[in-house]
C-alpha cells in the first residue's frame, strides 16, 4: 500500500505504549519508502495530555502527515490536526440504531433519564440532589452507581437503551471530560442531551466555544446548562410542550444527528483525498 491511516487508542498509559510500537513500526515501512503517506485517527486523552503522538507529526520532524484527534485539543489548526467526534461506545458493544416511526412517534413516559456512575463531591451527586429535592426524580429515569463498569452487562445495556428510548431528554453531567459517548447514545434514540457545559479539568482548549467546539460548531440541538438547578425549570418547559411538539423535536434531532455524521465522513474523505491522492 501507499498511503496507511492507523486508528489508534491514547487514552491510558498502557494504550499509550502498545499504540506508540506500532508508530515504530509504521515509521520504519516510512523509512523503506514502502509507505508514502500515513494519517491517525486518536481516541485522545480526556484531558489532553497527547504530548507522547507529537514528535511523529509531521510539522515537528515526524512522519505522520494527518492526525484526526478526539476532545478539544489546542492543537487542532484544521491543516494536518483536525478534530474528529468521540461518537457511542461500540466497545461496550452500544449498537447501530437506525430511526423508525416508533422511536420517532412513541409516547416516552420519563421527562429525563441518567444512569450513570454517580462519584463524591461531583456535579454529578449536584445533579442526584437537585433531581431528589425537586421531586422530579419521579418523573425521570435514574439509576445511580458508586463505582465505574469498564463493560456492560447484557442486562445493564438493555436497561441503558431503554431509558434513552423512553425519555424526552438525557441528563450529561460532566465527567473527565465534557465530552462522553452518553450525548451521542441519546442522539441515537432521539433522545435530547442536556448537556453540562462546563469545561473539565485538564489541557483540552478553552476558547470561547469550547468545551464540544466541535458539536456546537454543527449546530447541535442540544439543552446546554451551566448549573444542574436550570433543571426544574427546563423540565417544567417539557411538561407543557404537546405529543406533536415532542415529536418534531425528535425528528429534528435525528435529522441532525444523521447529517452531522455523514457531515464528518466527508470532511475526512475530502481531507485524506487532498493531501494523499491529489496529484500536482
Amino acid at each position: 500500500m501507499n498511503s496507511l491511516i492507523l486508528v489508534l487508542n491514547g487514552r491510558e498509559q498502557q494504550k499509550v505504549s502498545y499504540s506508540t510500537r506500532w508508530l515504530e513500526h509504521v515509521q520504519a515501512l516510512v523509512q523503506s519508502n514502502t509507505i508514502s503517506h500515513v494519517a491517525v485517527v486518536l481516541l485522545g486523552n480526556e484531558q489532553c495530555n497527547n504530548d507522547w503522538i507529537a514528535p511523529h507529526l509531521k510539522r515537528n520532524g515526524g512522519f505522520v502527515d494527518l492526525l484526526f484527534l478526539i476532545y478539544d485539543s489546542p492543537w487542532v489548526n484544521d491543516k494536518d490536526v483536525f478534530q474528529w467526534p468521540l461518537g457511542v461506545a461500540t466497545y461496550r458493544e452500544f449498537p447501530m440504531i437506525r430511526p423508525n416511526a416508533q422511536l420517532i412517534t412513541s409516547n416516552r413516559p420519563y421527562l429525563c433519564n441518567f444512569l450513570g456512575t454517580v462519584y463524591k463531591n461531583s456535579s454529578r451527586e449536584a445533579l442526584m440532589n437537585v433531581l431528589r429535592q425537586s421531586g422530579l426524580d419521579k418523573e425521570c429515569l435514574t439509576t445511580a452507581r458508586e463505582k465505574w463498569l469498564s463493560q456492560e452487562t447484557a442486562d445493564s445495556l438493555r436497561r441503558y437503551q431503554t431509558a434513552l428510548a423512553q425519555s424526552e431528554l438525557t441528563l450529561c453531567p460532566v465527567g473527565i471530560n465534557t465530552e462522553c459517548y452518553r450525548i451521542y447514545e441519546a442522539c441515537s434514540y432521539g433522545s435530547v442531551p442536556v448537556v453540562e457545559d462546563v469545561l473539565s479539568p485538564g489541557n483540552c482548549a478553552a476558547g470561547p466555544t469550547s468545551p464540544l467546539r466541535l458539536l456546537k460548531a454543527a449546530g447541535a440541538p442540544f439543552i446546554f446548562v451551566n448549573d444542574w438547578r436550570e433543571l426544574p425549570a427546563i423540565l417544567e418547559r417539557e411538561r407543557g410542550m404537546s405529543q406533536e411538539q415532542r415529536v418534531d423535536r425528535r425528528r429534528r434531532l435525528l435529522d441532525w444527528y444523521s447529517g452531522f455524521r455523514q457531515q464528518m465522513k466527508n470532511r475526512f474523505t475530502e481531507v485524506i483525498e487532498e493531501n494523499f491522492f491529489k496529484t500536482v
